[in-house]
């Protein structure tokens, strides 16, 4: 594993805002992504929290949009924010669609062609991005938690409920809940995965909360204004499939809010301190 580059790198709020690149091996390309370190890494190793953005999103969107370094900064919590696809090579008909392809990798393996190669972004973000954290930065081992947007709440859902011995806290906003029920779902993993059922439902938050609970709590924030919430977003059949295990689940309808940063923005400081609790 070689070390990544690093492209840019700026002071915010005593710790610092960097940007690097590497070479993937489970994307066959360069990748991209975000780090927060807070001031605490210059004299110990901090707990590092993962968030998946969504979609049409770069690694670029959650530093600038999210208004979260202040208080992590606080809380000593290292912040990671991979981008969304790889971005090359390019393939014929990834960026024909705003909701597939380029800069919408939904966070699975795939397993169809042209996309097999380079879209691994579960096995990206669940082993080789940790890695590479873990080796090349002062992240604290054992404590890493993950959280996400729409898409990339549907990542950290299925991430943290394949993965609970690696993921200690997750949370979502607005999260694609049922991702098998949903068109967005539908399409994409129609097009990465095929026509199997069985492969879909193992990257469907909702049935696999359905198969037993994650050993901590988690924490979801849905805007009631959010114009996907019925068609998209579903997070209602989560909750309930949640509910028949006995998943510690903490579900809120914020209202007036919409799907956008302004929604993340209001609420990311519960979050926060939510995963602080946990990693802590």
């Amino acid at each position: 594993m070689s070390a990544p580059s690093l492209l840019s790198e700026h002071a915010c709020y005593g710790g610092s805002q960097r940007f690097y690149q590497h070479d993937s091996l489970e994307t066959s390309g360069a990748m991209k992504f975000s780090v927060f370190v807070p001031p605490q890494a210059r004299s110990e190793r901090v707990p590092v929290l993962f968030f998946l953005s969504g979609l049409t999103c770069s690694e670029e969107t959650f530093p600038i949009k999210s208004h979260a370094q202040k208080l992590a900064a606080e809380l000593g919590l290292m912040l990671v924010s991979p981008d969304t696809s790889p971005r090359e090579p390019r393939i014929a008909g990834d960026a024909d669609t705003w909701d597939f392809g380029y800069g919408a990798g939904f966070y699975v393996d795939a397993i169809q062609t042209p996309w097999a190669k380079h879209y691994r972004m579960y096995s990206y973000v669940t082993r080789e991005l940790p890695a590479l954290i873990s080796a090349y930065l002062p992240m604290r081992p054992g404590a890493m938690g993950i959280f996400g947007h729409s898409m990339g709440g549907h990542g950290a859902l299925i991430c943290a409920l394949r993965n609970p011995g690696l993921y200690k806290s997750v949370s979502a906003f607005a999260p694609i809940s049922a991702p098998s029920q949903c068109p967005w779902g539908q399409k994409a993993f129609k097009n990465y995965l095929g026509g199997d059922g069985q492969l879909w439902r193992e990257y469907d938050a909702t049935e696999l909360v359905s198969r037993g609970a994650y050993p901590g709590p988690i924490l979801i924030d849905q805007g009631s204004a959010d114009k996907f919430l019925s068609e998209q977003l579903m997070p209602e059949k989560f909750a309930a499939a949640a509910a028949r295990v006995g998943q510690r689940l903490e579900l809120r309808s914020q209202q007036g809010y919409d799907h956008g940063y302004y929604f993340i923005q209001t609420f990311m400081a519960d979050h926060l301190r939510h995963h602080a609790v946990q990693l802590k």
